[in-house]
């Protein structure tokens, strides 16, 4: 089998077995499948309660051991399917539903393998798009077809995913046992609504399988001298950017994912994507991986974000709609996804994760974590298409420095900025980013298409990133977006406010800021000086109030009253 490697790293995290560059499931596991594919007739699995029953045998069959399922998950399983759901729908699940995701299962190991043969340069060229554990540090990116990605999910629903190394290598949770044992154990309709969403989603594909391609990216921005791309810049990078600020947008009402435009959408999200999207949590990042259940597909092999990375996800179709937040959070019924696919096969939604600073306090007002959060956001922003311009941006800038020091001090840190922006200027070898890119640009000139009409709406579609749960202030947090956006070259920046009090005047600050014509430098520098003053306690203002003084019988945001952390 081509690409042993990625194998290799993916392989203790499923179920399968490798003979002879072979996958299979144990014979004892076909059978069990086989007879779930021929409906409850055969299986007489026609009720939440023997579909655990089937799911423990089969659990069982793979030498899963007792303890890495969730003792009340049977509970949940019989709860949900014998009770909460009413009795017509719950036969349709048996006698249409589990059939297909037994036979989807059952085609997992020769789906595997015809991924494996077109993942080394068959989909993007000089590009490895094969599934694989993407670790820390380490930038690459996964391509699935959606059929993969149902499959997945099936061994999700039926918990066939090994757990016992996905702590040790900073995995998120991957089985749907604690979703189910939390809902018996813990009721609460919105966990029954998560479930609708999931169980809707896999009604869906077992109707109709999608045909397209979902990409799973790694983004890094390189910490130490190497050969990415995009390097983390420093204090000095942003307190000297003469880069104009991009046209800031707002929307006090609507949501994210239903905005019409092709855009990054950002996704609020914790350091283990989906945060707790197969528990309990039922906030905005888990929210979008209910009505996207193929988000969920990258839990399996994308382990927690560290403070220099981003992941991107582009293609997964929306499947449910919705109604309310946490506790009020209620499944909405069918989604139908008018979303055009892209020339690599891929739906035109992209999701970006990015991880805010959790309960910072006046923490979050250091320069340390200030720049924590605009690189992370800048991480999440970059795009494939203007690698080039993000170089000639630093070179006009006069970041060159002197290449063979980087320690000199008399270069102002100019040198550094050059090594860790652009990386090793000797290097032939190209990124991800610069390879995806050609081959987009290839893929639209054989299509007729302009690239840049192609990238030129792309702006980012965010709101109240790190606020709320995670205690950011949210007159900062859009500053620093506004920023990344800017720095990233995105076209504009759309901004739903959610109604929240202390943005009330965001569009006037950012009206008020544009008409002066700052630069993101000059915005930067502004919002460095705020802070100093607030963790000196010289004022307890918001940003928007200290910078425009008249606001400020507007500005209700209380930080000082935040916990230090």
């Amino acid at each position: 089998m081509e690409n042993r490697e990625d194998l290799t790293s993916i392989l203790p995290f499923l179920s399968l077995c490798l003979r002879s560059s072979s996958l299979f499931w144990p014979p004892p596991v076909v059978e069990a499948l086989k007879a779930l594919s021929q409906g409850p007739l055969y299986s007489n699995v026609n009720s939440g309660q023997v579909l655990s029953l089937a799911i423990s045998d089969i659990r069982n069959s793979l030498s899963l051991p007792e303890f890495s399922i969730s003792s009340s998950a049977s509970d949940g399983f019989a709860l949900f399917f014998d009770d909460l759901i009413p009795r017509a729908e719950a036969a349709k699940w048996f006698e249409q539903v589990v059939p297909k995701l037994a036979d989807l299962l059952l085609r997992l190991p020769s789906l595997l393998e015809s991924h494996y043969e077109k993942a080394d340069g068959g989909i993007v060229k000089g590009v490895n798009t094969g599934l694989r554990l993407l670790e820390s540090q380490q930038s690459g990116i996964v391509f699935l077809t959606q059929e993969l990605v149902g499959a997945l999910l099936a061994c999700s629903f039926f918990c066939l995913f090994p757990t016992s190394e996905r702590g040790a290598k900073h995995l998120p949770t991957i089985n749907f046992d604690h979703l189910f044992a939390y809902l018996y154990d813990h009721y609460d309709e919105k966990l029954e609504n998560k479930l609708k969403c999931i169980v809707h989603y896999f009604e869906r594909i077992a109707s109709s399988m999608p045909g397209g391609y979902v990409s799973f990216e790694r983004k890094v921005l390189a910490l130490e001298h190497g050969t990415f791309c995009f390097p983390y810049p420093k204090e000095n990078f942003w307190s000297q950017s003469n880069i104009s600020l991009c046209p800031f947008k707002i929307s006090n009402s609507g949501f994210i994912e239903d905005q019409p435009n092709e855009a990054i959408e950002v996704d609020f999200a914790n350091k283990y994507l989906g945060g707790g999207a197969l528990s309990r949590g039922c906030v905005q990042e888990e929210i979008r991986f209910m009505i996207n259940p193929e988000l969920i597909a990258g839990m399996l092999f994308l382990p927690c974000m560290a403070d220099n990375e981003a992941i991107e996800i582009v293609g997964t179709e929306r499947f449910s709609n919705y109604a309310g937040y946490a506790s009020s959070f209620r499944f909405g019924g069918d989604h139908v996804d008018r979303k055009e696919i892209d020339v690599l096969g891929r739906r035109k939604r992209r999701i970006i994760a990015i991880d805010a600073l959790s309960s910072p306090g006046k923490r979050q007002y250091r320069i340390e974590c200030l720049l924590r959060e605009i690189n992370k956001a800048l991480c999440g922003f970059l795009d494939h298409f203007k690698c080039h311009q993000y170089q000639k941006l630093f070179q006009d800038a006069g970041f060159l420095g002197r290449q063979h020091d980087l320690n000199d001090e008399e270069s102002g840190g100019h040198s550094e900025v050059y090594h860790l922006f652009l990386g090793n200027p000797s290097t032939s070898s190209q990124t991800i980013e610069e390879t995806l890119a050609s081959q987009l640009l290839e893929n639209h000139e054989a299509h007729n298409c302009q690239p840049s009409d192609y990238q030129q709406e792309i702006g980012v579609v965010t709101g109240n990133w790190g606020c709320g749960a995670f205690g950011g202030d949210s007159q900062v947090k859009a500053m620093l977006q506004w920023l990344a956006a800017s720095q990233a070259f995105r076209p504009f920046i759309l901004y739903y406010t959610f109604d929240l009090e202390a943005l009330q005047m965001l569009g006037q600050v950012a009206q008020w800021i544009s008409s002066q014509g700052w630069t993101a430098g000059e915005l930067w520098n502004m919002l460095v000086e705020y802070s100093v003053q607030r963790l000196r306690g010289e004022t307890g203002a918001g940003f928007f109030s200290w910078l425009l003084p008249s606001l400020k019988s507007h500005d209700t945001i209380l930080l000082d009253n935040s916990p230090n952390v």
